[in-house]
């Protein structure tokens, strides 16, 4: 309880009552302004083109490595051969440092690179100076990098939800003659639903919060295309120094977090008992 009172609940509030105040941990001067910050928040083009990349990465990742995810975990709880060695080779990246990760995509994008050799030799034209330097393509490219590191793990989720699943679902199916898809769609996904609904929670979670990828490969660039939400609360709070501006950012992501979480919940019918 005490670890939980000063390492999340106290940080909580006090950021809270930061995002009230402009206050600057340099000068130790500490001044209450209301709302203020929200209101430099609704006017500042930086912060919503930081909600917009992030929207976007959001996305961009979350149902595409939702469904490639269920899709590998189905075809891992078949009988298959290797079904270990892939097993394992699907998770390991996601158990791979993060920062490791970013810095081998990063030469993969560079110039030179072998992403960028592969498009030369097929006969496309990169970007001059690398994917990671172009406007157009710096963030989709991160996209591309997230959704392979992370796939394995919620497919390890769904994995164990499939394992779990009583037989009698699948016998149910066999009895009524029902053909894969039919029994994709009306007995294993309302099965599933709970774990994709937790999926689909936890992984937009994660890609709300997406920062480390944006601070190795890009640093929010070129020309602000890859800055994120979280990267903008850091270059406000941590770099600029100005608390008060970067935790009324970080509450604003948070509401939005809550409301797409909530929306999830609901269209997923959370608390809904499942009939086969």
């Amino acid at each position: 309880m005490l670890s939980f009172v000063l390492f999340w609940l106290f940080p909580l509030l006090f950021a809270l009552y930061l995002s009230f105040t402009d206050y600057s941990p340099l000068g130790g001067d500490l001044s209450v302004t209301g709302a203020d910050n929200y209101t430099r928040l609704v006017a500042d083009g930086d912060f919503w083109r930081s909600v917009r990349n992030t929207v976007i990465f959001v996305a961009g990742t979350v149902p595409f490595t939702t469904v490639l995810a269920l899709g590998l975990a189905l075809l891992l709880n078949s009988r298959i051969k290797g079904k270990g060695f892939f097993r394992s080779a699907f998770f390991f990246p996601s158990i791979t440092a993060l920062v490791v990760v970013a810095l081998i995509w990063t030469s993969l994008y560079a110039r030179g690179g072998i992403l960028y050799q592969m498009v030369t030799a097929i006969g496309l034209t990169p970007p001059e100076h690398g994917f990671l330097f172009n406007t157009a393509t710096a963030l989709p490219g991160i996209m591309l990098m997230d959704i392979w590191a992370a796939i394995g793990y919620y497919m390890l989720l769904y994995l164990a939800a499939l394992q779990a699943l009583p037989q009698q679902y699948f016998e149910s199916a066999t009895l009524m003659n029902a053909s894969r898809w039919p029994t994709l769609r009306y007995v294993i996904w309302p099965a599933l639903r709970p774990m994709t609904l937790l999926v689909l929670v936890l992984n937009t979670i994660k890609s709300f919060q997406v920062f480390v990828e944006v601070y190795v490969m890009t640093r929010g660039g070129p020309l602000g295309s890859t800055e994120t939400m979280v990267y903008f609360v850091y270059d406000k709070g941590l770099v600029k120094f100005d608390m008060g501006y970067a935790s009324a950012a970080a509450y604003a992501l948070f509401i939005l977090i809550a409301i797409v979480a909530i929306f999830q919940a609901r269209r997923l019918g959370f608390g809904r008992e499942i009939a086969v």
